[in-house]
């Protein structure tokens, strides 16, 4: 059987570039999702760039809670600008394909990226979970090495188990037809497309996966049960509601991000799930971005006051 598939494979043209359907069975919205994305865009970069450089400049925000926000920040620019500026290109010019190559490498910088969020979406939650569970510890455990090697270890592993899964990749070949029908380079559109025996990627993919995004996870989910639990057994009302706000920020930030990605990858595709896949995907591909700047800014005092003294600090220098 596998012989009869590989002769068939021969037959066919090997390609060179892929056709990225996006949203372009919506044609007659082009206009506007362009204005849509464009806008979103900004927005994310805006939002983002403002809060690395508040963590940077203001001092009261030098903290290990803030030092990991500032690198959440500039991942999420990064992440956007490896899908939204080719997406908004094509909605202008109407030019849909990419080259394999070019594919390939959207995939592995959307793939290091994730995986670099679940790490330090982890080490955020572990940061709070050492704040409110062991409070009298958290300035010796959370210091600023353990911080600095929790942060570098999010960005490497990230790097380094995606750059293994590029070397992989990039001895595959893709023949046949060329047409991926999404708006970004993601995995299991693109393993559809090879011609070559794809079991080596897709196992690499799982074991990879297994050993650098389900810990993050597992991190994660175990840091908010402890979090949680010593939450509820704070006798006031308004103890539990100081103590949950520092970490509720981050707590909607994980729900979104892992709640849309295990419908994306984990749940089985049922009809409705397969149709309503893409629109998923723009939720932690787009929308987590944007959302990450807006939720910790309009939910902590501490990013709004330090806002209103760089806000004040750029009068008070204007005026003289």
């Amino acid at each position: 059987m596998k012989t009869m598939q590989r002769l068939e494979w021969v037959n066919q043209t090997i390609i060179t570039e892929f056709i990225l359907l996006g949203f372009g069975e919506v044609r007659d919205l082009q206009i506007l999702l362009f204005v849509v994305f464009l806008t979103v865009y900004i927005m994310t970069m805006a939002g983002n760039l403002i809060i690395l450089a508040l963590v940077v400049t203001d001092q009261h925000l030098h903290t290990p809670m803030y030092f990991f926000l500032g690198n959440l920040s500039c991942l999420e620019t990064c992440y956007s600008s490896t899908i939204l500026p080719r997406m908004l290109a094509s909605f202008l010019t109407e030019n849909q394909s990419v080259s394999v190559w070019g594919c390939i490498v959207q995939f592995w910088a959307f793939g290091f990226l994730a995986a670099t969020e679940c790490n330090l979406l982890a080490a955020m939650s572990y940061d709070r979970y050492v704040a409110i569970c062991r409070p009298l510890h958290y300035s010796v455990l959370m210091n600023f090495k353990l911080c600095l090697q929790l942060v570098a270890g999010s960005w490497f592993g990230g790097f380094v188990i995606n750059s293994i899964l590029l070397i992989f990749m990039a001895q595959l070949t893709f023949c046949g037809h060329n047409v991926i029908e999404h708006f970004f380079c993601d995995f299991i559109p693109m393993m559809k497309l090879t011609c070559s025996d794809a079991h080596q990627v897709q196992l690499a993919l799982t074991i990879m996966a297994s050993f650098c995004t389900l810990p993050s996870f597992i991190l994660t989910i175990t840091s908010y049960v402890y979090i949680i639990n010593a939450v509820l057994r704070i006798p006031s009302a308004t103890g539990r509601q100081k103590a949950f706000s520092t970490c509720s920020s981050h707590l909607v930030v994980v729900s979104i991000f892992y709640g849309t990605i295990i419908i994306v990858y984990v749940l089985p595709k049922t009809k409705i799930l397969k149709e309503l896949n893409k629109f998923f995907s723009v939720f932690y591909t787009v929308l987590t971005p944007l959302v990450n700047p807006l939720i910790y800014s309009l939910r902590n005092k501490e990013v709004k006051e330090a806002w209103k003294r760089i806000v004040s600090k750029c009068k008070s220098n204007a005026v003289m």
